[in-house]
């Protein structure tokens, strides 16, 4: 009778155990901070990576601003939404970015996904890229820029050397990679 008891207590209490890990999950998704942040050098940290608000360039605009939020972080997909609207000026203001730490060796793809919409009631200047920046240890200073423009909304290309006319004089050109064709700028 007594190896009965413990057998139906083992039976009845085993899908609490199961369930257990899903409850985990739910409450570790639920901590994600995905309140809006909108300050100048705001950073938000969701698993392994850190969303950024550089507004390094604000104070060459006569008013606007930059918001941004985590919407989600999945496994090894994190998504974010980014609002902004900056006045007068020139040069960039902001760029809302999503940084991963790690060594350059320990990657060895970072599948991704752009879905991007633009609203706006005059002349944009903007861009979407993967903007990456190496060091010479993890979490070190920046040493070097790799910049792949996605789309470009009258912002450039932008480089160290210009030609006469002043646009940007590649290093290469014509270069096929994934299907597409690309210039390399320094």
């Amino acid at each position: 009778m007594r190896s009965f008891s413990k057998l139906a207590a083992i039976v009845l209490l085993a899908p609490l155990a199961f369930a257990a890990p899903t409850k985990e999950l739910e409450l570790v998704k639920r901590q994600i901070d995905t309140s809006t942040h909108c300050g100048q050098w705001d950073s938000i940290t969701a698993g392994q990576y850190t969303l950024f608000l550089d507004q390094w360039g604000l104070s060459g605009a006569s008013s606007g601003s930059d918001c941004a939020s985590i919407t989600s972080l999945s496994g090894t997909t994190i998504a974010w939404k980014n609002t902004w609207t900056w006045v007068g000026g020139t040069g960039v203001k902001s760029y809302t970015n999503s940084g991963l730490n790690k060594q350059l060796s320990a990657i060895s793809s970072i599948p991704s996904t752009w879905k991007w919409s633009q609203s706006n009631s005059g002349t944009v200047v903007a861009n979407v890229a993967y903007d990456l920046f190496t060091s010479s240890s993890s979490g070190g200073s920046a040493q070097n820029e790799i910049m792949i423009w996605l789309a470009n909304y009258n912002a450039g290309p932008i480089s160290a050397v210009y030609n006469s006319d002043g646009t940007p004089q590649p290093k290469a050109s014509n270069i096929s990679l994934g299907g597409r064709t690309w210039s390399a700028l320094t």
